[in-house]
């Protein structure tokens, strides 16, 4: 039985019915990205969202700054906000440590925030609301329904960023899952996670889980990429597939299913733009 839980190939299959919706409008659709100072993986993960871009048919500026003052950046991001060819901005994390990132990402207008990281969409997220959906959460979503897995079960999260555990413990809130959400520093945490159906681990530790903390066949998303004398590994230990019904690989997993969320948001960022 064929474990793996396969990101490249939803992706491809999502990026194909995108295609096609992108194809049906007569505008040409701009997704901007900003990036700040020389962080090796930001320069990685920018290229892959140029190349997964120009793939589906948008347009794509890589605004890049060794370094910027702040209020100059804010003024930057103003200006996209009101140019009508710009359907979608981000800003690429992290930025460095003298940026206000809180500040800075909430500049974005709440229409073209197309990471939906900014208050406004998270808030909208919690209320049930339309809205533009942080990407991770959103692609760990949709792996989860394209393998028909049933939510209405226990999952537990490991991780509580603004980025991915909170925005998902909310999605899965919404499915009428039962929820709990944990981080590195909870006490037990295994007794914990070896009693989650479905358990989803975005911490940014290698192999913070290991295979006695997993479930019999449970089902792992595994969000972490951590780079090692230049391997990728997990947040959980590989060795939980043995025990595990269904896995994410890293890298393979979670991460193609990030970016092409970042793609399908620039679509819904059009339609709200154009009220579709």
């Amino acid at each position: 039985m064929n474990k793996i839980i396969d990101g490249k190939l939803v992706r491809d299959a999502r990026a194909n019915e995108l295609m096609e919706k992108v194809k049906n409008i007569k505008d040409e659709l701009t997704l901007v990205v900003i990036s700040v100072g020389n962080d090796e993986a930001s320069r990685v993960y920018v290229g892959q969202k140029e190349k997964m871009a120009n793939k589906i048919g948008y347009s794509f500026l890589n605004l890049h700054y060794d370094e910027i003052e702040e209020e100059e950046l804010i003024h930057k991001i103003e200006e996209l906000n009101n140019d009508q060819k710009i359907t979608g901005i981000i800003v690429q994390l992290p930025l460095p440590a003298y940026l206000n990132k809180e500040k800075i990402i909430n500049a974005i207008s709440p229409l073209k925030d197309v990471d939906g990281l900014t208050n406004y969409n998270l808030i909208k997220l919690i209320k049930k609301e339309e809205c533009l959906i942080p990407c991770t959460p959103l692609g760990i979503m949709n792996l989860l329904d394209y393998y028909k897995i049933n939510l209405e079960t226990n999952i537990v999260i490991v991780g509580r960023s603004e980025l991915v555990g909170l925005p998902l413990f909310h999605l899965l809130e919404n499915r009428n899952a039962t929820v709990t959400l944990c981080h590195s520093k909870t006490k037990n945490l295994g007794d914990i996670t070896k009693n989650a159906d479905i358990l989803i681990v975005c911490v940014g530790k290698k192999e913070l889980i290991t295979k006695d903390m997993v479930k019999d066949g449970g089902i792992i998303i595994d969000v972490g990429i951590n780079r090692e004398d230049d391997k990728l590994y997990g947040d959980v230990s590989s060795l939980a597939m043995e025990k595990a019904q269904l896995m994410t690989p890293v890298p393979g997993g979670v991460g193609p299913m990030t970016v092409i969320s970042l793609m399908e948001n620039v679509y819904k960022a059009y339609c709200f733009q154009n009220k579709k």
